[in-house]
């Protein structure tokens, strides 16, 4: 039997001082409690390391199908018990699926931890998948698919951007799995997939709130750690080739307006004390929008009005490779070429003139400050605390994540916007509306559920 070990560390939480313990059970999973006493309540969520990019060809979304299929019961509680007993109890409770990660959570008041821990570890070992049930969820789900990707233009371009812009990493492939493999899934697809992934050791319950670290533990032992460890699967590098020239899509779909998506392969964070480009990249971003006085927002819609709206946005925490991207939509009467050159302007500007030091100042002052806020969030923190770990990334590197942000000089967002916005990592996807045609009316299909 291994002995339990655990660290603890402080984070700041504005005005607040929130202990983080971070231990390992002897089956192998991970719990990690961060204490806030500002109010009675907590936040309880379990991770599994298998997200979209753990599945296989044929069977893309079924993360997110067995997702929908941990609601539907145990031998000990049937289904539609799991939600009735979290909702008697006065909580709330979901679940999300993402590339790496599924997640499920609660947030309750604090003496109900104990009724959430024991929900979790039943479903963990004991989940009934019946042919019956899974027949029906998988018409719920395909109809999400048609609500928050098929019907939504810019959700198809996004879609077929990915596909196009990874050549052999399993990001080409959607979350919700494309429909033909959804039309074609199995209750034995689920089965395998929750016997492949679903154990103690590929998981990581956080905890957050007004709870004591030690009875936090105790409970986990007593819940989940008596849950056996399983062998689990290799897992495969998959590392993306390089790209070695842009590649350019158009997308054909209902819509109102044309759009344009731009996507550079980025890094992603991975050793969190020596990387500096990942947090060059996240004030890059900050630095291109965010806010009016971010560059696309003041030169694109303000000043040239070549554009109704313009963003960037990058993500340094995943276990795969980064992207960064920025998506805009053209004014009326402008084109989309035009829109692109204006893009291409200011990204140019950046990496032939830099950003001034005021100008960076301000900037970290903006990110630091919706990191800070956002962490006033029970939720926000356990997410944070979910989403490093599953990424292969310790507490610390969220701990440290403002001084990091803090570091960043403006040659280091120049250099940045250099080597990683260059034409050689860059996919474009180009939405051409098409004529809008009236919507056949479909039959509402309750149960549909959130993913990433």
């Amino acid at each position: 039997m291994r002995s339990m070990w655990g660290i603890v560390l402080v984070l700041a939480m504005g005005s607040a001082q929130a202990a983080v313990t971070d231990v390992m059970l002897d089956n192998g999973m991970r719990v990690i409690v961060q204490e806030d006493h500002r109010a009675p309540v907590m936040v309880s969520q379990v991770w599994y390391r298998a997200g979209s990019m753990d599945e296989f060809n044929g069977t893309t979304g079924v993360a997110h199908v067995l997702e929908h299929m941990m609601f539907k019961g145990t031998q000990a509680v049937p289904p539609g018990e799991f939600s009735k007993k979290i909702a008697a109890a006065g909580g709330r409770e979901n679940a999300f699926t993402s590339r790496d990660h599924t997640a499920y959570f609660q947030q309750m008041q604090k003496d109900r931890l104990e009724l959430s821990m024991q929900l979790e570890a039943d479903r963990m070992a004991n989940l009934v998948i019946s042919d019956e049930l899974f027949a029906k969820e998988i018409q719920v789900v395909m109809e999400e698919r048609r609500l928050r990707t098929d019907d939504q233009p810019q959700s198809v371009v996004y879609e077929r951007l990915m596909a196009n812009a990874y050549q052999a990493h399993p990001y080409r492939r959607p979350i919700i799995g494309w429909m033909d493999d959804l039309q074609n899934m199995t209750g034995q697809d689920a089965r395998d997939w929750y016997a492949r992934w679903y154990a103690p050791n590929n998981a990581t319950l956080v905890v957050a709130g007004d709870v004591q670290a030690d009875a936090v533990i105790a409970l986990a032992k007593k819940y989940f750690g008596a849950l056996p460890a399983r062998a689990l699967p290799g897992r495969k590098p998959q590392r993306e080739p390089a790209q070695v020239g842009s590649k350019r899509i158009e997308v054909r779909a209902p819509a109102q307006l044309p759009y344009l998506l731009m996507a550079w392969h980025a890094p992603a964070l991975r050793d969190w004390q020596k990387d500096t480009t990942p947090y060059a990249l996240q004030i890059l971003a900050g630095v291109l929008s965010g806010n009016d006085s971010a560059r696309l927002q003041k030169s694109l819609v303000k000043t040239q009005q070549v554009a109704v709206n313009a963003s960037a946005g990058y993500d340094a925490v995943s276990r795969g490779p980064g992207m960064f991207l920025i998506d805009a939509t053209p004014a009326p009467g402008k084109s989309v070429a035009l829109l692109e050159q204006a893009i291409r302007s200011e990204i140019g500007r950046i990496q032939r003139d830099g950003i001034s030091a005021a100008e960076l100042a301000r900037i970290k002052a903006q990110v630091i400050a919706a990191d800070v806020y956002q962490r006033d969030s029970l939720f926000y923190q356990a997410m944070q605390l979910g989403e490093y770990v599953t990424a292969g990334l310790p507490p610390e590197a969220l701990a440290g994540r403002v001084d990091k942000l803090r570091a960043v000089t403006a040659q280091e967002v120049q250099a940045a916007a250099r080597q990683w916005l260059k034409d050689d990592q860059l996919s474009v996807a180009e939405l051409d509306p098409q004529t809008l045609k009236p919507q056949a009316h479909r039959a509402a299909v309750s149960g549909v559920r959130h993913v990433n």
